[in-house]
């Protein structure tokens, strides 16, 4: 097992849901981004989601595309994000990382070199939105060759034929997008996704993640009723935006929200 099936079990066997924040590695700085995920850790993160900037992130709302454009001002690159998880890894064995973004700097490096890299700097599993599973085979191959579970999305329309691709292939937990648009819609349904969760888990024996359209603690909560792990990102980069020229105010709210979203979390499972 790696670390994000260590994890799930840890969880499992305390009743306890992930609590998974996502940030972009680079956003507001570089030297801003190791010290948060540390923060985010003791406010209650199980694990972590660092995005990869990249130029055209077609799958994001425009809180986390400002996210991506001030980390690519600071000349952020997948090679910079993998040092950042180096740095974390010196002060943290133990929680998960996994790696969210675009499969072309992934292609540019190439698929190997990519994993060995990842697995070496601390890396746990990689997300790459753009990568469909149909043609994931060689992707998947050199991630479980190199021990980084391969994480894919599941969306509101992903057919039955779909879900099967998927957990053919995927590992570590799975990541339903719980509404449909990009990250940082606000109509999120939550019976809708409750009663999506029960289809996918006929197919499906991964953990699976809700993400997109969780923004407070009320939000995670009720989702953390009916899936294995709540995803925020939008909500935190938010606050990361609005206090950019300010670090020690910008780390204080999100470790603020995170504070509040796993004490929410945590009363909905007594």
């Amino acid at each position: 097992m790696n670390r994000i099936e260590d994890r799930f079990e840890q969880l499992r066997q305390t009743g306890r849901k992930a609590l998974i924040p996502f940030v972009t590695a680079g956003d507001p700085s570089t030297e801003a981004t190791v010290p948060l995920m540390h923060a985010m850790v003791a406010a209650g993160a199980d694990l972590i989601e660092l995005g990869v900037p990249f130029s055209d992130p077609m799958a994001d709302g425009p809180v986390i595309q400002r996210a991506t454009e001030r980390a690519l001002h600071q000349g952020v690159r997948l090679r910079d994000v993998l040092d950042m998880v180096r740095r974390f890894r010196e002060g943290d064995r133990t929680t998960p990382v996994v790696l969210m973004g675009y499969l072309n700097p992934i292609e540019v490096m190439g698929y190997e070199a990519f994993a060995k890299a990842a697995w070496q700097a601390g890396v746990d599993g990689a997300l790459t939105v753009d990568m469909p599973p149909e043609e994931a085979e060689e992707m998947v191959a050199a991630c479980r060759r190199n021990r980084v579970a391969p994480i894919f999305l599941i969306a509101p329309n992903t057919g039955a034929e779909r879900l099967a691709a998927i957990g053919a292939v995927a590992g570590g937990f799975v990541y339903y997008v719980a509404i449909k648009g990009v990250t940082g819609a606000a109509n999120l349904d939550v019976s809708e996704v409750a009663g999506r969760l029960r289809q996918i888990r006929e197919t499906i024996s991964l953990p699976v993640g809700v993400g997109f359209g969780i923004r407070d603690a009320q939000s995670a909560a009720q989702i953390a009723g009916a899936a294995d792990a709540v995803v925020v990102g939008s909500a935190l980069v938010g606050l990361i935006e609005a206090h950019q020229d300010d670090t020690v105010r910008m780390q204080a709210a999100v470790v603020d929200l995170l504070a509040q979203m796993r004490a929410a979390m945590d009363r909905k499972a007594a």
